[in-house]
């Protein structure tokens, strides 16, 4: 599989009765890959280029820490040129990942988020996933890891999509992709996806409900929506605006109660909605590590009262919500 190369994905699309969103890859790529909106592109795929060549024996994409072993033992040459490609794609925010010899500590457990959903998720096997805001593609693999027949994750981020190919450099998984595009990028009312997963992006979104509808859009009868989102405690109706940033994110829009939530999915006629998990969010799944050497939760949150933000708002707290059209 060349790498950077969608060639593939155009070419599987219209067997999964999802042809009109090839017409648009060219133009997605052109945009979310510009060196000219993003100056630091030629440094990542430099990073990439750098990634040796290693026959893998195993690829583990079912276990917490998504992984690929090596058929013999990798030389020192061959390990020191991956820990160096790997670390020019830093930061890495989800996760975690081990490529042979080189573990990858993100700075998300985002095999937490997983163990959390899993118990709601309906079998995947043959099925078609979106996973949007996908970030470098860790819950993909996991959908691929339940048998999905085709993953397509978008996330905006360039970096997110040079860290992907260098997961898929060593994966060679055809079943997995992701694009460099937002969910509003893509076509409206494609209703060819099974299932559709958005977590940890509602509340990046100025209009909620635009979000909540492309993605009853994208999704085919009788699909399943899993939303995972920030949730404040308190009553239908109630909803927090921050007036500024909201730990330390300065593009927080709504955070809406549950119960809100819920009744915002049953205005646009979604049906079957279950909560299946809240819990607030502990500061061993979001960290600092070696492999994101940034600010995290914890310096997100008020050093005299955790349960409140810098700001004064109440810690980031989540919820999952299973919905089906």
């Amino acid at each position: 599989m060349k790498l950077l190369d969608y060639t593939a994905l155009l070419r599987q699309l219209p067997d999964y009765d999802l042809g009109p969103l090839s017409q648009d890859i060219p133009r997605l790529l052109e945009i979310g890959m510009s060196i000219q909106r993003y100056g630091d592109i030629p440094r990542w795929q430099q990073a990439l280029d750098q990634l040796p060549d290693i026959e893998v024996q195993q690829k583990k994409i079912s276990s917490d820490v998504v992984s690929v072993v090596a058929a013999t033992q990798p030389t020192v040459q061959q390990l020191t040129q991956l820990q160096q490609g790997l670390r020019g794609l830093m930061p890495w925010r989800k996760g975690p990942f081990q490529l042979f010899d080189c573990a990858i500590d993100t700075e998300w457990r985002s095999d937490y988020k997983w163990q959390r959903l899993q118990g709601a998720l309906e079998p995947l096997r043959g099925k078609r996933v979106l996973d949007v805001g996908c970030g470098s593609g860790y819950h993909c693999w996991r959908m691929a890891g339940e048998g999905a027949a085709l993953v397509l994750g978008v996330d905006p981020t360039p970096l997110f999509i040079f860290q992907y190919w260098a997961l898929q450099k060593y994966m060679q998984n055809p079943s997995v992709w992701v694009l460099p595009a937002r969910m509003e990028d893509l076509p409206r009312n494609l209703q060819g996806f099974d299932a559709v997963f958005s977590m940890g992006v509602l509340y990046h979104r100025r209009s909620p409900f635009d979000h909540l509808q492309e993605l009853k859009e994208a999704m085919a009868a009788g699909a399943q929506l899993i939303l995972e989102t920030l949730v404040i405690e308190g009553g239908k109706g109630e909803v927090l605006v921050p007036e500024g940033r909201y730990a330390k994110m300065g593009n927080v829009w709504f955070i809406p109660s549950v119960p809100t939530l819920c009744g915002w999915l049953q205005k646009l006629k979604f049906s079957n909605i279950e909560v299946v998990d809240i819990s607030t969010t502990a500061v061993d799944e979001q960290r600092s590590t070696e492999w994101m050497q940034f600010h995290s939760l914890r310096e997100f949150l008020d050093p005299d009262d955790p349960g409140k933000t810098v700001e004064g708002y109440p810690a980031p707290r989540r919820a999952i919500i299973s919905a089906r059209v």
